[in-house]
Order: C-alpha cells, then sequence, then structure tokens
C-alpha cells in the first residue's frame, strides 16, 4: 500500500491515493489539523472576497425577490440588514458554524453506523478527524470558484459561484427558483465526499467495501430523496 509520511503529503495524497492516507490518518494523531485549516481557510475566504466584490444593493434585490410576495415595509427592513459589514459577519459565522456542526454530526452518525465493526476502535474524535479528510474536495472547488469570482467583469454575480460544480450554477438555476437551494446541494464535490468516506470506511473498519459504501451513502440517499419529495409535493 501508499506509504504516506506526514499530513502535508496526505493533504495532496488525499485526491489520488486515498487509501494510504487513511491508513496513516488512523495511525497517527493531529493529521486531521491540517484539512480543518485547508478546508475552513478556503471557505472563509470565499465568503470574504464574494461579499467585498458583489454589488450590495443588487444582492439585496436579489434576495427580496427570491422571498416572493413581501410588503413594502417588509422589504425595506430586509434591505437594511443587507449592509456590506453585515453580510460579511453573517456570512463568516454561518460558513465556520455550518460547517464544523455537519461534520460533527456526521462523525457522530458514522460513529455509531461502525459501532457492530468487531475490530472496533475509533471514537468521536477520530471520525471527527476522518470527516474533515472527506471536505478536501471542497478545497479544490472552493479555489475554482475564487477564479471565477477574480475573474468576472460584472459585480451582479450570483452567490452560486462559489458552487462552481452545482446543478445551480451548470444549469443557471435562479435563485428564486424552488429547485435553487437543491441543486445548489448537489455538487461534484459531494460524490467525491462519498466515495472517500466509502474509501475510509473501509479502511478502517473490517467491513466490506460495498457495506462502507451503504454507510457513505446512506445519510445523503436519504437526506436528498426526503428533500426531492418535499420539494416535488409542496
Amino acid at each position: 500500500m501508499h506509504e504516506v509520511s506526514n499530513p502535508f503529503q496526505a493533504c495532496n495524497d488525499i485526491f489520488f491515493k486515498p487509501n494510504g492516507v487513511f491508513k496513516a490518518v488512523g495511525e497517527n494523531n493531529n493529521w486531521s489539523w491540517m484539512p480543518f485549516i485547508l478546508v475552513m481557510g478556503v471557505s472563509m475566504a470565499m465568503q470574504y472576497l464574494y461579499v467585498n466584490f458583489v454589488d450590495i444593493e443588487w444582492f439585496a434585490n436579489l434576495n427580496i425577490a427570491a422571498q416572493g410576495d413581501m410588503s413594502p415595509a417588509e422589504e425595506d427592513q430586509m434591505r437594511a440588514f443587507f449592509t456590506r459589514e453585515s453580510l460579511m459577519w453573517t456570512q463568516l459565522i454561518g460558513a465556520f458554524f455550518a460547517i464544523t456542526v455537519i461534520n460533527a454530526i456526521y462523525a457522530v452518525y458514522v460513529n455509531l453506523a461502525t459501532r457492530s465493526d468487531d475490530s472496533h476502535v475509533f471514537g468521536f474524535t477520530d471520525w471527527y478527524g476522518f470527516s474533515w479528510w472527506l471536505s478536501m474536495p471542497y478545497v479544490i472547488t472552493g479555489l475554482i470558484g475564487v477564479v471565477l469570482l477574480v475573474l468576472s467583469d460584472n459585480h451582479q454575480v450570483s452567490p452560486v459561484i462559489m458552487a462552481p460544480t452545482s446543478l445551480s450554477y451548470l444549469l443557471s438555476i435562479p435563485m428564486d427558483s424552488d429547485w435553487f437551494a437543491f441543486g445548489q446541494a448537489i455538487r461534484l464535490e459531494l460524490f467525491w465526499g462519498i466515495y472517500l468516506a466509502t474509501v475510509g470506511i473501509s479502511q478502517w473498519t473490517s467491513f466490506e467495501r460495498k457495506k462502507a459504501a451503504i454507510i457513505a451513502t446512506a445519510p445523503y440517499a436519504i437526506l436528498y430523496g426526503i428533500w426531492l419529495v418535499f420539494i416535488a409535493v409542496f
């Protein structure tokens, strides 16, 4: 098996030879700080650059239009919120807590789902570190989003540019569409992360690859399946 000797190498090899990375991460403590720093750094940088780049007045009107029918007073109240400073803090704080909480929930899930493994040796903190390695594809697509933003010559740019591999971006789904949020959630890095989870779970447990794939896929299949039905019905 491919040998990984340090966390810097692991951050590179996670994209090409993930099996060796998960083996090394399982045997070494504190390596998961590296993907945490990279994922969080790129996510925060994306939010910072977008808020400083976008036409705030246009962005406010875009979000108001996406809310549907609103009274003039409600529109004015919402428009007053959309200052560059308030939007900056909202986006940065939201990005930080969204990623940390989602990864924590995922760690709880995988920890419970692998309890039946006879060689179970990893606890919640191990799986929480594991979750940050699954998030590494977001670094690649995030950097693509930054490049697209920097190269844009129009400040009236939708926030979907920060998810350049999402269906919403690729299919140009408008923000006022019922399918916008769902389309933004369906992106290349989601499936990439599921693949990495399958590799990692099979490396950290005695489960066969098929069972590892089921564990890796199940929460997304259930969540997005319910979401899809909700949009279609309501």
